[in-house]
């Protein structure tokens, strides 16, 4: 049960820190007013309102026991005095009935306590607290017609109900105002060491990160600008390292090739030149490998155009795309550009028939490329985007290459932030599912 109203609460509460931490100040300070404005209501307004509304009942009943008892001359000075004394308005309505129309308000404090004090005094009467502004129309009925009284209506609406809510409802606003401005503060250093992280995760190059905020959050920012120092020092060291050593045996490569030209046994200089080859396609995909991984600027750039630029290449191979309008997305175009090459390749490597189709959803840009040639078992799909690895059958017999191919684009669309994903084609071959976000 407590597991199960756990998930409730996380579902109903917001998700952002500064949402949360709003919520934190905000929430206190509202159920603060609530109960000082129901105390104040319970225990001062209310009592006050009674007590007003009682004294003017009491006024307005000396008046009409007064008026009953004399006559005329008395009546008119009665009316005189209290229209002097206690700013009321009275005149007597000689046949005339109560209005049928209801007009109190059964949800407002004012009419509920003058209805209340009313009712065990008067029989019959009617009063409107709504149709004019500063007065209360109340009718009584008397002998033969209706005794109608007008009397200020701050007599039963004591004015300090506005203050109140004024004064209490002006600085919660404010409270709450100033509290949001410093949040926005608190929270924008975490922000921003979260875009950090999310831009560096995605391969992108930081230009400049400062770090900001309090103590706790600065010292973060400290070690998390450290971190990425030392990963990027050694990116560059193995990208070097790698790209050095495959440089350095072209070397004595290029040497054997010289020697085997003066061989006389052609037919082993034939096999020991095409060992050569190999080695040097080994080397050349070797350093194609290293030099993505280099620091490269990401920027905006329209996917379509990328895959028709890439696809006019390959002139005299069957390439059908099928591409929505307007898929543009951030990113590092020449590692997308050779991302894409090498699955083109790939597929064009094993069969005769490419398919391209890109489409856009509400996060991402989903891309697949189907071939047609003998395609991969299941079992191995993990395995193929490790770096060397070959498949010994099908698909990878007698075919060149060390396969880097799969792994570097595999590579590069995960420094997107994307996903790459391996499926049985339409064409009974090979999917390759490319996913990048927006």
């Amino acid at each position: 049960m407590y597991y199960g109203l756990n998930n409730i609460i996380k579902k109903i509460l917001p998700k952002g820190l500064f949402y949360r931490s709003i919520l934190i100040v905000v929430t206190p300070i509202i159920l603060l007013q609530i109960v000082i404005t129901v105390v104040f209501f319970d225990s001062l307004w209310i009592k006050a309102n009674k007590g007003i509304t009682r004294s003017l009942v009491g006024e307005i009943q000396t008046m009409f026991d007064i008026y009953k008892k004399g006559n005329e001359d008395e009546q008119q000075k009665i009316i005189s005095l209290y229209n002097k004394n206690f700013d009321f308005v009275i005149s007597l309505k000689e046949n005339e009935l109560l209005p049928a129309k209801k007009t109190e308000r059964w949800f407002s404090p004012i009419d509920r306590s003058l209805r209340r004090e009313l009712k065990p005094v008067f029989d019959f009467y009617w009063f409107d607290t709504t149709s004019y502004k500063k007065l209360v129309d109340l009718r009584i009925v008397y002998k033969s017609g209706v005794l109608q009284i007008f009397f200020p209506r701050h007599k039963i609406a004591p004015s300090s109900a506005r203050i109140f809510a004024l004064w209490i409802t002006l600085p919660g606003l404010l409270l709450i105002m100033i509290a949001i401005i410093f949040l926005k503060n608190q929270t924008r250093p975490i922000v921003n060491l979260a875009k950090a992280a999310e831009s560096f995760g995605k391969g992108e190059f930081i230009k400049e990160f400062r770090p900001s905020g309090a103590k706790e959050i600065r010292q973060a920012a400290y070690e998390f600008d450290r971190m990425r120092k030392r990963i990027t020092i050694q990116l560059h060291q193995r990208s070097e390292m790698l790209s050095g050593i495959s440089h350095d045996l072209r070397t004595p490569l290029t040497r054997l090739k010289l020697q085997l030209s003066f061989l006389k046994q052609q037919d082993l200089a034939k096999k020991m030149s095409g060992d050569i080859e190999e080695m040097e396609r080994m080397l050349n995909e070797y350093l194609e490998f290293s030099r993505y991984q280099k620091n490269e600027e990401t920027e905006m750039a329209n996917v379509n155009e990328v895959i028709k630029k890439i696809v006019e290449k390959y002139e005299g191979k069957e390439i059908n795309i099928n591409l929505e309008e307007n898929l543009k997305i951030n990113m590092r175009l020449n590692s997308f550009k050779r991302c894409l090459i090498n699955l083109i390749d790939n597929g064009l490597s094993y069969g005769k028939k490419i398919e391209i189709f890109a489409k856009k959803t509400v996060n991402n840009i989903i891309i697949f490329i189907d071939d047609n040639g003998p395609g991969i078992s299941e079992k191995e799909y993990q395995n193929v985007m490790k770096p060397f690895y070959r498949i010994d059958k099908s698909r990878g017999q007698n075919k060149s290459g060390v396969g880097l191919g799969l792994s570097i684009a595999n590579d590069i669309i995960r420094s997107h932030g994307g996903n790459i994903s391996l499926e049985k084609s339409p064409l009974n071959g090979l999917r390759v599912k490319i996913s990048l976000p927006l």
